[in-house]
């Protein structure tokens, strides 16, 4: 690889921007697209497809063969609320490829003794996000059950282009939250992205069981697969805590 497409790589990587470098098999000539060399040059077309699945691949293209390598950040998962389902989580989370990243005030809670070798916000939302912590590659799981907590990240996350963001609670809680969210001037276009109660709807009621259904909701919204019926579901009962 030339070094200055190895410079353009290493740039996308610390940006956290996914690239695809691009091979010709007949001559070894080697580009770096990304999104928007895509839509500048209006080149999208097929290679879009190998940016959403993340697989590399061959493909003939203007009666050239290409070999297409994929390059895409591993997806972050924000945690909000270093609880016991948070602890149970960020194993989880590792397990099935994201990064995990957990961001409580409360530093009782966001300690390394309880989260050894996951970085530590112990931070206020509102004074940390989005900062670099919140982009497409990211999901948010508000755990804390204190608006104080989860209500400035939720609205930080709905503000970004944050994949997936989902909230602890149960149906009354996430009334008042709509609430509060609308009172802060989030329109139900905006409200529609936020998962509530978080987690896939499989009976959940030990920490355990809740960090499998959330990660399990965070994977099907990843697009890796789509589930049948996945996305933000309507307030019907409460999945997941009170």
């Amino acid at each position: 690889m030339q070094l200055a497409l190895l410079a353009q790589l290493n740039a996308a990587r610390r940006a956290r921007k996914s690239a695809l470098l691009v091979t010709d098999l007949a001559t070894g000539a080697q580009e770096l697209l990304d999104n928007e060399t895509l839509a500048a040059e209006d080149r999208a077309g097929v290679f879009t497809t190998f940016l959403q699945s993340g697989l590399s691949g061959s493909l003939d293209h203007e009666g050239r063969s290409l070999f297409v390598e994929v390059h895409r950040p591993p997806p972050r998962l924000l945690i909000i609320g270093a609880g016991h389902i948070a602890q149970a989580l960020v194993p989880l989370a590792r397990m099935t490829r994201f990064d995990p990243v957990l961001l409580d005030p409360r530093t009782a809670f966001a300690t390394p003794e309880r989260f050894p070798d996951v970085p530590l916000l112990a931070e206020w939302p509102q004074d940390v996000l989005p900062g670099p912590w919140l982009d497409a590659g990211t999901a948010v799981a508000a755990l804390s059950h204190d608006p104080r907590i989860d209500d400035p990240a939720l609205s930080a996350a709905l503000k970004a282009d944050c994949f997936y963001i989902g909230a602890l609670g149960s149906r009354k809680t996430y009334g008042k939250r709509l609430e509060r969210l609308r009172a802060a001037g989030f329109d139900e276009a905006s409200l529609t992205r936020l998962h509530a109660p978080i987690g896939l709807d499989i009976g959940a009621v030990s920490p355990a069981e809740i960090a499998v259904s959330i990660i399990a909701e965070i994977i099907a919204a990843s697009g890796r697969k789509p589930l049948r019926g996945s996305g933000p579901q309507p307030v019907e009962a409460a999945r997941a805590g009170g």
